[in-house]
């Protein structure tokens, strides 16, 4: 294997998009959940059924399913580096978040208070946001964008009764989906949550043309974001962002420059944090989750990757294995990989019977996972041994 200094091509070729397919009709309610999962979710929570009870009552009892909430839309949602400057950012994601908190807990116990909330919250933010601004613009898009569609869903296909529901409707198409689709150079997370966001949208929004584009980007993404040994001695790249060297792959790999078995799983933000790693992983397993509802199976492109992604991570967040020298060469690894596991875990070991004995363990560890405060929310209540 040539050193992490030597320049030239890069020794494998970029990741090629696979073609994706919208289905004939979508199914709703179908980003992130189905009829079917929410239904075995009720019904374990009205029976007091562990984990579920705990996890319901973490979420009932959470900021986010506060009745007494009031929205705080903008105009102007500006966002910096890091959310500096922070004018809205903060108070979107955590309205969107608070509006599926509200449509989900409506569905459980079927009191009209907490729709009604869902409601006010979307019909306040489609009655005054116009556009995302500064440099983590794409990023704020992605993370609310992302949650607004889960609470939609729910509201419009299942509760109904929702009269501004096409200026809601009128918001994502306009404000939020021509930023997103554009997707991103930027760090993989970056992307990934943004295509995570447009394909929710994509459904929601019954749009095949821009769910099949959404789709593509996030397969091509996503073989790049998470390296298996079948990809040679090298990761795979989005052909947009030129790195055509092996100086530069490493270089954006956070200095990671060994790639063979010992590394299957190993991530493109590894060596940056877990925390923004646990992010992408966590994108990857919801657009998995979505594409998997509407009849769109793409474990081929994207199972193995996300097992070993959730396994590589997980063993060193348990401390089950320690740090080897080839990895994140001359750092420390930053843990903190969030409450991101329940999804993956659950596609690929209740659905499919798939071993996972790391992710398993931070998983039953982690329950019940809460809100990473971004776009992640209550996945133990929702995924965990969910057959559906």
């Amino acid at each position: 294997m040539a050193p992490a200094s030597a320049a030239g091509p890069a020794a494998h070729p970029a990741a090629a998009p696979a073609v994706a397919a919208a289905p004939a009709a979508f199914v709703h309610p179908g980003v992130n959940l189905s009829t079917a999962q929410l239904d075995f979710v009720r019904g374990k929570v009205q029976a007091g059924t562990e984990p579920w009870k705990s996890a319901y009552n973490q979420m009932i009892s959470s900021k986010y399913a506060d009745l007494n909430r009031t929205p705080a839309p903008r105009a102007n949602v500006e966002c910096g580096s890091y959310s500096n400057p922070n004018n809205g950012c903060t108070d979107e994601r955590q309205d969107a978040i608070a509006a599926y908190t509200d449509a989900l807990a409506w569905y459980i116990t079927r009191d009209d208070r907490y729709a009604q909330k869902s409601i006010q919250l979307m019909d306040a933010w489609s009655a005054t946001i116009q556009q995302h601004t500064n440099s983590n613009a794409p990023l704020q898009t992605g993370w609310a964008g992302a949650s607004w569609p889960k609470a939609a869903e729910i509201i419009k296909h299942v509760y109904g009764n929702w009269p501004n529901e096409g200026r809601f409707d009128t918001m994502l198409r306009n404000v939020y989906m021509p930023t997103l689709i554009k997707g991103s150079n930027s760090n993989g997370n970056w992307e990934l949550t943004m295509m995570e966001a447009a394909v929710s949208i994509s459904v929601y929004l019954d749009d095949k043309t821009d769910y099949d584009t959404a789709i593509s980007k996030y397969l091509t993404r996503t073989a790049a974001y998470v390296y298996l040994p079948t990809d040679g001695s090298l990761p795979k790249t989005v052909p947009s962002q030129n790195l055509d060297t092996r100086d530069k792959i490493v270089s954006y790999w956070q200095g990671q420059s060994t790639f063979d078995a010992s590394m299957a799983g190993v991530t493109q933000e590894t060596c940056r944090d877990f925390t923004h790693t646990g992010y992408g992983i966590s994108n990857i397993g919801h657009v998995y989750e979505t594409a998997r509802i509407q009849g769109q199976d793409l474990y081929p492109q994207v199972g193995e990757r996300l097992r070993q992604a959730l396994g590589f991570q997980s063993k060193f967040e348990t401390g089950a294995a320690s740090k080897p020298s080839t990895l994140c060469p001359g750092k420390n690894l930053t843990l903190g990989l969030g409450p991101i596991t329940e999804v993956g875990f659950n596609a690929l070991n209740t659905r499919k019977g798939v071993a996972m004995t790391n992710t398993q363990a931070l998983t039953e560890r982690q329950r019940p996972a809460g809100s990473n405060d971004l776009f992640v929310a209550w996945e133990t209540l929702t995924n965990a041994k969910n057959p559906n």
